[in-house]
């Protein structure tokens, strides 16, 4: 029998002196009680009460282990209470994982004004290093993750916080060299450069979507940072993010390319864990992701 139940089955009898008090306040049957406590004293290996027709008492042995019993199941209760606590207070250690791309743009400043409106929360944030497998974060003890694919998996729950817009571009020096491509077609008679996360680029809007996949692009970046900055010196035409860039873009400095067949805007998700109620400083982070990229957007 469950070793927690006997305990307390025992430590009721030992307050109250009586199998059958302890069975009314336990709402369980006389005969179950005395069960118990015989099934402690077996599994114990010596007598803990003195039973008679009229009362039961408790041995030298039985007082002794009785306050043992009070003791370790008091301290389960607190451990149990403090553990609900935490799950219903905004504080404590929050980990979270993201993809390096997304990291270095628009996620770490909405982390940076997360960490301050939020200082009883500490913030673990680490970029790169994500498994395929979608569970994988919280194997490795984080809260949550960041994605930028549909992700379909019951060991996981997702909320969709944002989108992330892309753009074709070049620099205005670079058109002005090699002229700007007027169909999809053509950009095989350009300068390319590339993510290795994006070697085939979606372009144009629902049935009118083309996969054009890059040959030989003339540079291969694993960040975005880099990407642009190489599109900014003319090195030639790339898939980019469109908010970073969107200052450049109205000044003229970078041109839009194939402006008739965007890319279509991946969705920025977050992933944490299901079952149970979901931790208060991991629901605040939701709500707070939410609304600073709603209001960044607007």
């Amino acid at each position: 029998m469950d070793r927690l139940v006997v305990m307390k089955t025992f430590v009721t009898v030992a307050k109250s002196s009586s199998f059958s008090a302890a069975a009314r306040e336990l709402a369980i049957s006389g005969s179950l009680v005395s069960r118990h406590v015989a099934d402690l004293e077996r599994q114990i290996g010596v007598r803990l009460v003195n039973r008679t027709a009229r009362s039961v008492s408790l041995t030298d042995t039985g007082t002794e282990y009785a306050e043992f019993a009070a003791r370790i199941l008091g301290e389960i209760d607190e451990q149990d209470r403090s553990l609900s606590h935490s799950q219903e207070v905004a504080e404590g250690t929050l980990s979270i994982i993201c993809p390096k791309w997304i990291g270095t743009l628009e996620v770490g400043d909405a982390i940076a004004a997360f960490a301050i409106e939020h200082p009883k929360i500490r913030v673990r944030f680490e970029l790169g290093g994500m498994s395929d497998r979608n569970y994988d974060f919280l194997e490795r003890g984080y809260d949550v993750a960041f994605h930028t694919r549909d992700l379909r998996d019951s060991n996981v729950l997702l909320r969709r916080v944002s989108e992330l817009p892309f753009v074709l571009a070049a620099s205005k020096d670079y058109v002005a060299r090699h002229g700007a491509p007027a169909n999809i077609a053509e950009l095989r008679e350009h300068e390319c450069v590339m993510h290795p996360n994006d070697p085939v680029w979606r372009l144009g809007e629902a049935e009118h979507t083309i996969h054009y996949k890059v040959q030989d692009p003339a540079v291969v970046a694993n960040s975005y940072l880099v990407i642009e900055k190489l599109v900014e010196t003319g090195c030639g035409i790339a898939l980019i993010p469109r908010r970073p860039a969107q200052e450049r873009l109205e000044a003229g400095e970078l041109v839009e390319i194939l402006p008739d067949s965007p890319p279509p805007a991946r969705a920025l998700y977050v992933v944490h864990g299901p079952g149970g109620r979901t931790p208060e400083r991991v629901r605040v982070f939701l709500e707070f992701m939410t609304t600073w990229f709603r209001n960044r957007e607007a």
